[in-house]
């Protein structure tokens, strides 16, 4: 039995890949989220930074901080919530791509300091969704 997956294919330059709900439903949750944080000061550097490693959602800054924010929405509280489920796992990626991420824009000058923060959106998609803002939340 051939257990390997057959390679991903982009879609091809000018031409656009259906978007999926979950997706349009990720897209919006990241876009209230900036929104969100807009309104409390916060300035955005780069949307959706994607390496092979791992993905930031959004990089802000505060301050002199550089934030790196996750954005999770989750329909239901069954399994923890939309907070819940960033796990260790994730938390590793997102500090590796950050780093790539640092490295590329600073390089060997000093870095800013860094940290990592979650919003999470609990409930129907959209605006009916809680949203909870977790500075720092590792």
């Amino acid at each position: 039995m051939n257990t390997s997956r057959a390679p991903r294919t982009r879609p091809a330059p000018g031409t656009f890949a259906a978007v999926s709900p979950a997706q349009r439903a990720g897209g919006a949750a990241e876009q209230r989220a900036l929104d969100y944080l807009l309104a409390r000061g916060l300035r955005l550097v780069e949307r959706n930074f994607r390496l092979p490693i791992g993905e930031l959602d959004l990089v802000m800054t505060e301050a002199d901080e550089l934030v790196f924010v996750e954005v999770r929405q989750r329909a239901s509280m069954r399994f923890g919530g939309a907070a819940a489920s960033v796990t260790s796992a994730k938390q590793g990626r997102m500090r590796r791509t950050a780093q790539v991420f640092v490295a590329l824009r600073w390089g060997a000058q000093r870095w800013p300091p860094l940290r990592f923060d979650v919003v999470a959106l609990d409930g129907p998609a959209g605006d009916r969704a809680t949203l909870e803002w977790i500075r720092g939340a590792f």
